[in-house]
């Protein structure tokens, strides 16, 4: 069946608090995609971000980002009133996050709420830490310490709870229990609060495609939790680092930094937190993008302490016994391959085995000095293209800054005369429709027609990443009507 749908982070929807969220808006967003013919929402991963704001290093694989719970929910339970919350300050760019800002005031607003709520005696948030214990009571343990160490990462921590000694775990359980409570209260208020969207969503024809890291980052509940799961050395420090080796993108790679597993280990237990981890992310999303799929055939190992990515090896992963075993533990479930990037044989015959579609991105295809898997008459059908994802410009950008011989090669194929021109962004969409591919996802920006200014991320840099917001009312009725005229020209539309 063929599909469309579009790429938007939630923290790029408008909402009157400073950063999107679960508010009234992504309902209406919601609301939008169903008018536009739309059959798939894809968001960014959802887990509480740290320092750079990158949804690919979290504080946890398992927990929600609280950044995310909506204000106004917690006016409308009375746990805070709207002069309250219109008395911090959240930033006043309605295009760009102020991630300093959304830090200092989001947490003393959810801390008000949580003194005001009684949370405790609340059946469904008592179930919530019940049934979630099992990662729940460690993120929320880790956050609690991590605050009274001055936030610095657990391995600087003391040693008897860097180390989890049993006596030094209940005597900070007991220290913090209050602000265990918090943390808990935070993560309740994120699920209610997301399964009643995605509940939404899904009653209006929509699935939602989340996005899971391969890696999770050292500085995570995940990391000091299981330190087996890792390669470290016996003081908890990493032996050897993720990353990307040099290529034309960056010619001394991609420093990720992300401590590596022990596939060994993980092998021995039958891959049980790994498959703890996919059911988790099935409870959350509809389909899964389980992002740098080529490193379950191998990965790129840097030694610790490198200063780049030059230096490294390649070693293999799990390959398919890890697959093998989420299809027996959790049946067959949708999966997006994140495939890009340069692909040996092994990794091809991986992907084709899974039977899990690839990816292929539009900007990648036009290359004037060879042909690529990336042009349309390449596709196979068991793909999702994209025009571009949130690690590349938008098209228009990229459009723009094209060398002379691409832009040339990339007019002749798109059929690009100079009025065409002008609706660039709309001609790569048509191309991504109209392919053989089962699904097209879009971003926002594109259909939008914005230039390089609503780029999401640029790798390998810090600091102006994961800002940009949707203008409210940028999703206009013209907009949905010309999405959806072409979503049922190309047979990819669904009924509203």
């Amino acid at each position: 069946m063929r599909k469309c749908g579009v790429l938007l982070p939630v923290s790029s929807l408008p909402s009157a608090y400073g950063i999107g969220c679960f508010s009234k808006e992504a309902y209406k967003f919601v609301d939008k995609l169903q008018e536009a013919g739309q059959s798939c929402w894809q968001i960014l991963p959802l887990g509480p971000t740290s320092y750079g704001d990158s949804p690919y290093q979290s504080f946890s694989t398992f927990a929600g980002n609280p950044y995310f719970i909506d204000p106004e929910n917690l006016v409308e339970r009375g746990w805070i009133t709207k002069k309250q919350c219109d008395s911090y300050d959240f930033g006043d760019n309605r295009e760009y996050v102020d991630y300093a800002k959304i830090y200092n005031s989001r947490f003393k607003l959810l801390r008000t709420a949580w003194k005001n709520s009684n949370i405790s005696k609340d059946a469904g948030f008592r179930k919530f830490v019940k049934e979630n214990s099992r990662w729940l009571d460690d993120y929320a343990l880790y956050m609690a310490v991590k605050a009274s160490f001055d936030n610095v990462c657990w391995v600087e921590w003391d040693e008897d709870i860097k180390t989890r000694k049993p006596q030094a775990m209940k005597a900070y359980q007991k220290k913090y229990a209050e602000e265990i409570e918090f943390y808990q209260f935070q993560q309740y208020l994120f699920r209610v609060q997301w399964e009643k969207l995605k509940a939404y969503a899904n009653s209006k024809g929509i699935s939602i495609i989340g996005d899971i890291p391969i890696y999770v980052a050292f500085d995570s509940s995940d990391a000091w939790a299981n330190p087996e799961l890792f390669q470290f050395d016996e003081d908890c420090n990493p032996t050897a680092v993720a990353g990307c080796p040099p290529d034309a993108f960056s010619a001394t790679g991609q420093l990720w930094g992300n401590p590596l597993y022990n596939w060994e280990y993980h092998k021995k237990t039958g891959y049980q937190w790994w498959l703890q981890r996919l059911t988790a992310c099935y409870q959350m999303y509809d389909v899964v993008r389980i992002d740098h799929f080529r490193a379950f055939d191998a990965y790129y190992s840097i030694p610790a302490g490198a200063k780049t990515a030059e230096i490294g090896e390649w070693k293999p992963g799990p390959g398919y016994e890890l697959f093998a075993a989420m299809k027996k533990e959790l049946g067959e479930r949708e999966v997006i391959a994140e495939d890009l990037g340069f692909l040996t044989p092994s990794v091809l015959k991986l992907v084709k085995r899974t039977g899990y579609p690839g990816m292929k991105v539009l900007q990648f295809a036009f290359d004037s000095r060879e042909d690529s898997d990336y042009l349309p008459h390449n596709y196979p059908q068991n793909c999702v293209v994209y025009t571009g994802t949130h690690d590349n410009d938008t098209v228009l950008g990229w459009y723009r800054s094209l060398k002379r011989a691409d832009k040339r090669f990339c007019d002749r194929y798109l059929n690009l005369s100079r009025s065409r021109k002008k609706e660039v962004h709309w001609e790569f969409i048509r191309a991504a429709y109209a392919s053989v591919a089962n699904l097209a996802v879009i971003p926002m920006q594109d259909f939008l027609g914005l230039g390089a200014e609503a780029r999401i991320n640029t790798p390998s840099t810090l600091g102006d990443n994961w800002k940009w917001r949707m203008l409210p009312g940028a999703f206009t009725a013209e907009t949905a009507e010309r999405m959806r005229e072409m979503a049922k020209l190309y047979g990819r539309q669904i009924k509203a």
